[in-house]
């Protein structure tokens, strides 16, 4: 289906950098990431947790690194995962330096808060020697104490000023591969202070609400600010901050993403909150469904409506369509159109097996494209 004009998003337009081999900003899609809670110095069960955040789909991940014990550990768990490691590094120079050497592919680093110019320039210096960009994070909650007393509490233009000073010192040390975050726990703060910095530079930003909560009041929370600033077309880099399991965080930025047409991972499923038309019961179907198709990583769409009044609607707009019909018989819809009826079935298996077919179908032809792409480059 074609996009119509309403839907469109003017991205802001910024300077690219890569994390690793993940390029951030400008006309690249715009990734997801999470951050670790296991220790970091448990490189194992650091490991285990990265591999589960890469299944659900993330793009880039966070470590902490707070100690040497930590970095030690950053070298194993870089050569055994596979999405770039950003390090955030706290305060300690020497932690940039030691994650740097160790493989993290981004350092997560407020410059004029590490000490001396020397200091500055080493760090520096190991993010040039090791292909690492940075990322400068404000925060809300750890303002500079000048700015707190200047301005007497967090507001925006603290922020700002926060996040450009930092810029000045890396820009000061000819170093331009860096992203910005300025967040903050109130949605209203963090979206001004992005509103602000998105006009001061145009450096890639990170963009998250912190401390956002836990699952579903961080998820609601996450979306009104976050929505705002990507409808608005500011941000290349999504974080979700959530009290939950990381994997949860990759989940719902992909679904922000997904909710825009920013970006499509998986089965965008549509599905009614049912009434007393529904012909099946609705909320056990999705909840079922959603579950069995949690693998499918190929972008469709799919609608499960409990009766005819908008299902026949709805699934004209979508890959594969579910209404549902009188005397428990149901209608099945592909590329909108009637395809077949379903009567005394397993609803949920029906549905999972015609995705995976839809799914594999997608690929190949994707890879048939690919394939004679690659061979007419070659000729």
């Amino acid at each position: 289906m074609s996009v119509r004009p309403y839907r469109d998003i003017h991205r802001r337009k910024s300077r690219q950098i890569q994390v690793g081999s993940v390029l951030v900003g400008g006309d690249a899609p715009i990734t997801v990431q999470t951050m670790t809670n296991t220790l970091t110095a448990d490189a194992a069960a650091t490991i285990t947790q990265i591999q589960e955040i890469e299944a659900a789909g993330a793009d880039i991940v966070r470590v902490s690194c707070p100690d040497e014990e930590s970095t030690a550990a950053l070298s194993q768990i870089v050569k055994a995962t596979k999405i770039p490691i950003v390090a955030d590094i706290h305060f300690h120079y020497k932690r940039g330096i030691e994650a740097a050497k160790a493989g993290a592919a981004c350092l997560r680093i407020n410059p004029g808060n590490i000490g001396s110019a020397q200091r500055v320039k080493e760090v520096v210096q190991a993010a040039k020697d090791h292909g690492c960009s940075m990322r400068i994070g404000v925060n809300a909650g750890s303002l500079e104490r000048d700015l707190l007393e200047r301005y007497g509490e967090p507001c925006p233009e603290a922020m700002v000023e926060s996040a450009l000073n930092h810029a000045k010192i890396l820009e000061d040390h000819d170093f331009f591969d860096f992203k910005i975050s300025v967040k903050a726990s109130d949605v209203f703060l963090a979206v001004a202070a992005y509103q602000g910095i998105a006009e001061a530079c145009d450096y890639p930003l990170h963009i998250g609400i912190t401390e956002a909560g836990g699952l579903r009041t961080g998820t609601v929370k996450s979306s009104i600010g976050l929505g705002m600033l990507l409808w608005s077309g500011i941000g290349d880099t999504v974080r979700v901050s959530l009290s939950a399991d990381p994997t949860e965080e990759v989940r719902v930025g992909y679904e922000m993403l997904k909710s825009l047409n920013l970006r499509h991972r998986g089965v965008n499923l549509i599905s009614c909150p049912s009434c007393a038309r529904q012909n099946f019961d609705v909320i056990k179907t999705v909840e079922a469904l959603e579950k069995r198709i949690a693998h499918i990583t190929t972008p469709m769409t799919v609608s499960i409506i409990g009766c005819v009044v908008n299902g026949p609607g709805e699934a004209r707009e979508t890959d594969i369509g579910f209404t549902g019909g009188g005397n428990n018989t149901h209608m099945v819809y592909i590329a909108g159109e009637q395809h077949h009826r379903l009567k005394d079935q397993d609803i949920v298996e029906h549905m999972a097996e015609l995705i995976e077919k839809k799914a594999a179908e997608i690929e190949a032809e994707k890879a048939a494209n690919d394939g004679n792409e690659a061979a007419s480059s070659a000729a």
